[in-house]
């Protein structure tokens, strides 16, 4: 992987994570076009991801200083409530990560099928959210954050957004988007930072286990990052006011694209 494809692929992460299409369907798209085999680069993937929580923290940092200060009050209040709320929505995907790892691996090297039809899925959830009228809540409940957690352990497979399925998820159990994008963008933040750490331990990062240029990778973090950054800081806006089924119609769009050149 050369410098300038890392810089475009980690571009594409930063401006892609925080809407609900598939940041990486859009990645395998990237990787397809300049010939890169996914299989061999899963490495690069979980690095730009871990960019783009890195700018989400940046970005909210006030937001999770307050959940952590009231909830070091060991008392049983709001931040507290909302901190275990976002706990209980990673044990889904923690438990896929622990169990099925490789099969979700797997999926990033079976080419661009896969990914066309996670994003008609995609587009299909948000068309289905976006019409549905259930009855208005003022909170995410705890069995709202399993459900929403649900959702983004389905949401492993590339091509299905992790932000759409829970924004899917959340808005068909009656919760605002404003209030629904914020704990999606907080829910996912210790699962991948996890798994960074782990691979970093591990040396998976290292040029000769990653077989990809130590300087791609850093170009390709720094791209998401900034571009992460950027895009948090008015994407929430976008989710909140805009209209989900516009979401849709695009993901319907490429993913029949990609279908039919796949």
């Amino acid at each position: 992987m050369h410098w300038w494809e890392a810089l475009f692929l980690g571009l594409l992460q930063g401006l892609t994570e925080f809407l609900p299409v598939s940041s990486s369907g859009h990645l395998e798209i990237g990787k397809a076009l300049f010939g890169i085999q996914s299989a061999d680069n899963l490495t690069f993937t979980v690095v730009v991801h871990a960019a783009t929580v890195c700018s989400t923290i940046a970005v909210l940092w006030r937001e999770m200083a307050s959940l952590l200060r009231g909830s070091a009050r060991f008392r049983w209040n709001g931040e507290t409530q909302y901190l275990a709320k976002i706990l209980l929505s990673m044990i889904p995907v923690g438990l896929v990560g622990l169990f099925f790892k490789d099969r979700v691996e797997a999926l990033f090297g079976a080419g661009l099928a896969v990914v066309g039809a996670g994003l008609l899925i995609t587009a299909a959830a948000l068309a289905f959210a976006g019409y549905a009228r259930p009855r208005p809540k003022e909170h995410i409940s705890f069995l709202d954050a399993f459900i929403i957690g649900l959702a983004q352990a389905c949401a492993v497979v590339p091509g299905l957004s992790r932000s759409g399925a829970t924004i899917a998820a959340g808005l068909l159990r009656g919760n605002k988007k404003e209030s629904i994008a914020r704990f999606s963008f907080l829910m996912v933040l210790i699962p991948i930072l996890g798994e960074a750490t782990l691979d970093l331990l591990k040396g998976d990062f290292s040029e000769a286990a990653a077989g990809i240029p130590s300087g791609a990778l850093a170009v390709g973090f720094a791209a998401a990052f900034i571009t992460g950054g950027v895009a948090c800081r008015w994407m929430i806006e976008l989710v909140k006011r805009g209209k989900l089924i516009y979401f849709a119609l695009y993901c319907a769009i490429v993913g029949t694209v990609v279908l039919l050149a796949g």
